[in-house]
């Protein structure tokens, strides 16, 4: 019982790390889906995934500190 909640448990810092991560596979799929299906309109899916970079940077920072 006791190691059933050691592994599941999800503290903030695990959050957060988590959510970074899934927020940056996010950012470069936009990224790749515009220099790779969309080639007219790669700047602005490259401008868009590099704003998702700086959300999950921002979550970075903010783990431990929240």
């Amino acid at each position: 019982m006791l190691l059933e909640n050691k592994i599941m448990s999800l503290n903030k810092n695990k959050i957060f790390g988590y959510s970074a991560l899934v927020i940056f596979l996010m950012g470069t799929a936009l990224i790749l889906t515009g220099f790779i299906k969309y080639k007219e309109y790669k700047l602005g899916f490259a401008i868009a995934g590099a704003g998702f970079y700086a959300v999950a940077w921002a979550f970075n920072a903010l783990r431990g500190r929240v």
